[in-house]
């Protein structure tokens, strides 16, 4: 792939700012450059949200079926991109193919969900609300939206929230992470085809500058965030302070509780792609193993022997089970947190500080798959989101013990349990403290008809992600009371 210059999108033109700082792009695979990105300022980001805010009166007028018949038209040219666009999640984020063709299986999906707006967002109607009084409720679009969204689905993320929006009569404005923007800059090409009115979709780039810009106009209506749970409650309390919609979505450490009658083969297939998928650097990612007794101890070797077959390697090789982690940083951080873990006396079972590698990848961010065992609630690793392919066993007495560590933990994201014990599985299903849960599913993110969000440190907001409930984020439900009078 050649290097590529990052350029913003707004009113309908690929544009740059004069004077603004650029900062290279590496492959996380192999540590070379393969682009650079603008750092630009505030003034971009009010240019987009102008020329977004200037469009929104005549799109939010568009028939709605007339809305939708663009995001159709963006349906037929991703399938037609699939290929290249999965490489280059791949190329730029370093997701293995698997992982990378399954986050462009959602970016579809949520196009078509998004493309049932006519029948989603209809309003209600009831006559004879009083005598001679009929009262109606009009979902209205808000207006201008801003999108931030986070590195790890460059992808995916945005289609959590950019074709809903458009559907329901919003103009948009998404900054795209800084840490791997081509994903978004070839969607946008494909955006440019549409034929869109000017402003009704805009694409910047940039660091905070550009954030906290999106998160002070006014004219921005609503802010749709994924990052990390310390910046979300920054956007949350931001938006809650400028009377601003928000959904802000932030980190995770998610259960996988595994009971004595579990099927063993399931688990171990689980295992694999929930906490080693995407090099661990997703939301969903399971990261506390929790075994009752009876299987705790078959479960620590047959974990690592699962482990030891996934091959580290260039995220763009079809054999490759788990890429690098995004940047050199970043595996600094995830060393570090293995370092907290063996200072605090958990066994380090399988130890991925040091994997072989082809030369061409010596430069990459690679961790290979790490498992520790004899894990306690209160160590750190068992506290913090580590996002990284870092795994802790944990022996638990029964159900009860699990579903109480999980309640207790700040963060509520998603937790599964492997069962085939009825009682067990609608018990966690009914008590058991997350906004996601599993039974038998080793990552139960929802498909994109159903709503996506996590609860307590996990998720800011009171309406989730995708599906028909982000419909309901992205309007204002506008209640009329009408009558009229016989004429003389």
């Amino acid at each position: 792939m050649e290097q590529i210059t990052i350029r913003n999108y707004i009113n309908g033109e690929w544009v740059d700012e004069p004077g603004v700082n650029y900062v290279n792009l590496d492959n996380p695979s192999t540590g070379e450059i393969v682009g650079r990105v603008p750092f630009c300022t505030e003034k971009t980001a009010d240019n987009a949200i102008t020329a977004a805010q200037a469009a929104f009166e005549s799109w939010r007028k568009v028939p709605v079926a007339a809305r939708t018949a663009y995001l159709f038209k963006l349906y037929d040219l991703v399938q037609a991109n699939y290929d290249d666009l999965a490489y280059t999640i791949s190329y730029e984020q370093g997701k293995s193919p698997v992982d990378a063709h399954a986050e462009m299986v959602r970016v579809v999906e949520n196009i078509q969900s998004a493309c049932a707006a006519p029948l989603v967002i209809q309003g209600d109607f009831l006559e004879n609300a009083g005598p001679g009084i009929h009262g109606e409720v009009i979902p209205q679009p808000l207006g201008v939206c801003g999108l931030i969204v986070p590195y790890n689905f460059p992808a995916m993320v945005p289609f959590w929230f950019l074709p809903y929006a458009l559907a329901a009569g919003n103009t948009v404005v998404l900054k795209a992470s800084e840490q791997v923007p081509i994903t978004m800059q070839k969607i946008f090409r494909l955006i440019d085809q549409l034929g869109l009115p000017k402003g009704v979709a805009n694409l910047v780039n940039g660091d905070a500058k550009v954030a906290g810009a999106i998160l002070a106009a006014p004219d921005v209506k609503a802010v749709s965030f994924v990052g990390s749970t310390n910046v979300a409650k920054i956007i949350a309390s931001s938006c809650a302070a400028t009377g601003k919609r928000f959904q802000a979505l932030g980190g995770a450490k998610n259960y996988f509780v595994v009971m004595e009658d579990a099927k063993m083969d399931q688990v171990l297939k689980s295992f694999t792609t929930s906490c080693y998928g995407c090099a661990g650097q997703r939301c969903m990612a399971a990261s506390v193993i929790a075994a009752v007794p009876a299987v705790y101890d078959q479960l620590k070797d047959s974990l690592v022997a699962e482990a030891k077959k996934l091959k580290v390697g260039d995220a763009t090789d079809p054999t490759v089970g788990v890429g690098p982690v995004i940047s050199a940083a970043h595996k600094e951080k995830v060393l570090k947190y293995i370092e907290t873990g063996i200072k605090e006396g958990a066994k380090l079972l399988l130890d991925g500080r040091s994997v072989e590698l082809p030369e061409k990848n010596k430069n990459g961010y690679f961790i290979g798959p790490t498992i520790f065992a004899d894990v306690t609630p209160e160590m750190t690793i068992a506290q913090e989101e580590i996002f990284g392919p870092v795994v802790c066993l944990m022996k638990i007495d029964n159900l009860d013990q699990a579903l109480k560590q999980i309640k207790e933990h700040q963060y509520g994201n998603g937790a599964s349990v492997f069962t085939q014990n009825g009682y067990y599985a609608h018990k966690f299903m009914q008590e058991c403290d997350a906004g996601m849960v599993g039974i038998n599913v080793g990552i139960p993110a929802p498909v994109a008809q159903l709503p996506f969000g996590g609860v307590k440190n996990s998720a800011f907001a009171d309406i989730k992600a995708q599906g028909r409930d982000v419909f309901s984020f992205f309007t204002t439900r506008k209640i009329v009371t009408s009558r009229f009078f016989p004429e003389d």
